[in-house]
């Protein structure tokens, strides 16, 4: 049985200054970074914690909040903060009087601090300059009337402070960030800096998403910026920033495929060699929580949602030399679920003893059959099966064809172990196809005291928002009553026993954690709205993180609700959260999915949005996109390339055929009805 030790931390946010802490009331945290280098811009302005404090850490060592290498163990992030010093005077930022914002500088990511006192203001601007060296830069620019003339500012990073002159006429005076990857420390300095070519480079040819209500275009643009951020230039990356200090083949996949949607797909490419080659086994098991699992704990999913990440990277990129190099390690990812020992005896479903949300027997989870697993895997073998056809490789392309059409055809249709039960999807099923609806805890030692999974009373598996996963990939059709009546069945999990909005990812009486709200689980179930027709849910949940702590920056914790910690670690900010808004807005929003087939658009403007558009990266060219609604004539769409008409639909989408999109840059414009 898996050891309870996975789940405990010893990590106490009473311990040490106030800023050691992740959730601070109000905070907001601004990450930046270019794999080199990661920082993350606090910003508190409820007044727990530093005001505008500044975090610089490793990217290639997961660690804690408290060990970022700029928190004093004594004053925390207090000396991360700029000074100004006027007439003899010293001024900070205040809590009241500062506010922050994504800006750029130069076309580059940037944080804006702007703050002021009683006769000044000081605007601080954070960005990476460049992309090859471990460094950020924060130019700092007074405005003041400093009548004897004489300005300084002065900034510190961990116990190191400087000090360097200014002008009260708004001239940036520049300080350098440089992390000291032998040392394992910052060095901080004042010097002139400037946005590289390269650096400009980049972002110019990153996605640009603009919608006519500025909510979506903002959380879109922070999760763009942040995703940036996340992953370091070896492809390590934090699966919850200061949280886990651990890696899962899942998450990192579904991050590389938010890179893509964002046009950076060095680092999805990055990313996804490494899960190759590193976090796979030579038998083709996917490693979680950068552990081994025996089969009993496999994670199956991981094995579809890696193949599915994969034939993304070729559909939007072209390029298939890494499947090529990696093809026998692709393969054994395709084979693995298909041994012997998960499938059920008699329909042949996936078999194990841990759920998509990682709890286990120590849970009260018993042998039986999970939906993820049966909907990832079959997502994951028809895409190995395309990709076999890449790789002309037709007796493989076969056979993951056929047992991802058997394992479907069984998940939904099955008389006695399919997961259709009164009208809607079910999450679990026992090795007998009845529905498992509960669980109870064999081991209380791993569950923290006034988790609802001790609690008296009945503790239910269903429902559960992975059941709305085969609606948002379409592993069955979204327009259909089943969809319907699925997302009909996840709505309770809406404020179960909180009132600040959220779905909760499972019902509350299972929780082994912490009741509240989960962002990627509500985004889960805003994609699944999109594509059956309820954008009002979708909506719903955008204005929900519209209001969550870290909203400002768009830097969501994983959950919201309290949280024992120790034995639980605290919680922290999930980079696939970025992930998933990004395929919210592209893949379901703007309906952009770059397929074997072609290239598929078709837009699903939620009400209120009159128009928006995209540049986004596709083989070797781009693709601009244009939706506009009009209150006359049907939908239309026409899509050119190089300037001549190719397509021309009176339905409001287009379907490019073959491989037309992977070549000259392409201009889609569609009109829609306004409601």
């Amino acid at each position: 049985m898996i050891s309870p030790s996975e789940h405990v931390y010893d990590d106490d946010p009473n311990r040490g200054h106030l800023d050691v802490r992740t959730r601070l009331k109000g905070a907001s945290y601004y990450f930046l970074g270019n794999g080199l280098i990661q920082a993350a811009v606090q910003w508190a302005p409820a007044g727990e914690g530093t005001p505008l404090g500044l975090l610089v850490m490793d990217p290639d060592r997961l660690r804690k909040k408290r060990e970022a290498l700029t928190m004093d163990a004594d004053r925390g992030l207090e000396r991360t903060m700029v000074g100004v010093e006027v007439g003899g005077a010293w001024h900070e930022p205040t809590a009241r009087a500062t506010r922050v914002r994504w800006t750029t500088r130069d076309g580059v990511p940037a944080v804006e601090a702007v703050w002021s006192w009683a006769g000044g203001e000081t605007t601080e601007t954070f960005f990476c300059p460049d992309l090859d060296t471990p460094r950020l830069a924060r130019e700092v620019r007074v405005r003041c009337d400093a009548k004897d003339g004489a300005v300084r500012i002065r900034a510190g990073a961990g116990s190191r402070m400087i000090l360097a002159d200014a002008d009260a006429g708004g001239r940036p005076t520049s300080l350098v960030y440089r992390f000291l990857s032998g040392a394992g420390r910052v060095e901080l300095s004042a010097e002139s800096v400037s946005v590289t070519a390269a650096a400009q480079e980049r972002w110019a040819n990153a996605a640009r998403l603009a919608f006519s209500d500025p909510l979506p275009e903002r959380l879109g643009r922070a999760s763009q910026f942040q995703l940036a951020a996340a992953t370091s230039a070896a492809g390590r990356m934090d699966s919850s920033i200061w949280q886990y200090n651990r890696e899962w083949v899942r998450d990192q996949a579904f991050v590389a495929v938010g890179h893509l949607m964002a046009g950076s797909r060095d680092v999805a490419a990055l990313i996804l060699g490494r899960l190759l080659r590193e976090f796979i086994t030579p038998e083709g098991g996917a490693m979680d929580s950068s552990e081994v699992r025996g089969p009993d704990e496999a994670e199956l999913d991981q094995n579809g949602v890696l193949l599915y990440a994969l034939e993304q990277y070729v559909r939007w990129t072209g390029d298939a030399s890494m499947i090529a190099e990696q093809w026998p390690r692709v393969s054994a990812v395709a084979e693995y679920p298909l041994r012997p020992e998960f499938a059920h005896p008699e329909c042949g479903l996936l078999v194990n003893s841990r759920e998509f949300w990682e709890r286990h027997r120590v849970h009260g989870i018993t042998p039986g059959m999970e939906l993820a697993h049966q909907v990832f895997v079959p997502i994951g073998l028809r895409a190995a099966a395309r990709l076999a056809v890449t790789m002309r490789q037709p007796e493989q392309a076969a056979r993951w064809a056929s047992h991802a059409e058997r394992l479907r055809a069984a998940t939904l249709s099955h008389p006695r172990y399919g997961f259709v039960r009164d009208g809607a999807l079910v999450k679990r099923l026992n090795v007998d196809g009845t529905v498992q609806e509960r669980i109870d805890p064999v081991s209380q030692s791993a569950i923290p005291p006034g988790a609802p999974l001790i609690r008296p009373g009945a503790h239910w598996l269903n429902p559960d928002t992975c059941v709305t996963l085969p609606v948002a990939f379409r592993f069955l059709a979204p327009a259909s009553d089943l969809a319907r009546q699925t997302l009909d069945s996840v709505e309770p999990l809406w404020n179960q026993e909180w009132q600040t909005g959220g779905y909760g990812r499972y019902h509350v009486s299972s929780e082994p954690d912490s009741p509240g709200g989960w962002p990627f689980a509500s985004i889960f179930v805003a994609r699944a709205a999109v594509e059956a027709g309820l954008p009002e849910r979708a909506w719903r949940v955008l204005r929900w993180l519209d209001t969550a702590m870290g909203a400002e920056a768009g830097s969501w914790l994983e959950f919201y609700g309290p949280r024992p910690s120790p034995p639980c670690p605290q919680v922290g900010i999930v980079p696939w959260t970025w992930s998933e808004m990004l395929a919210l807005l592209v893949e379901h929003v703007l309906g952009v999915r770059p397929r074997a087939e072609g290239l598929y658009v078709a837009p699903r403007l939620l009400p209120g949005l009159e128009h928006a558009s995209a540049r986004l990266r596709i083989g070797a060219g781009a693709l601009t996109l244009r939706v506009r609604r009009e209150a006359t004539g049907g939908p239309s769409a026409r899509a050119r390339i190089g300037g001549k008409l190719v397509a021309e639909r009176a339905a409001g989408e287009i379907d490019l055929p073959g491989t037309s999109h992977l070549g000259d840059d392409i201009d889609i414009d569609i009109v829609l009805p306004r409601e």
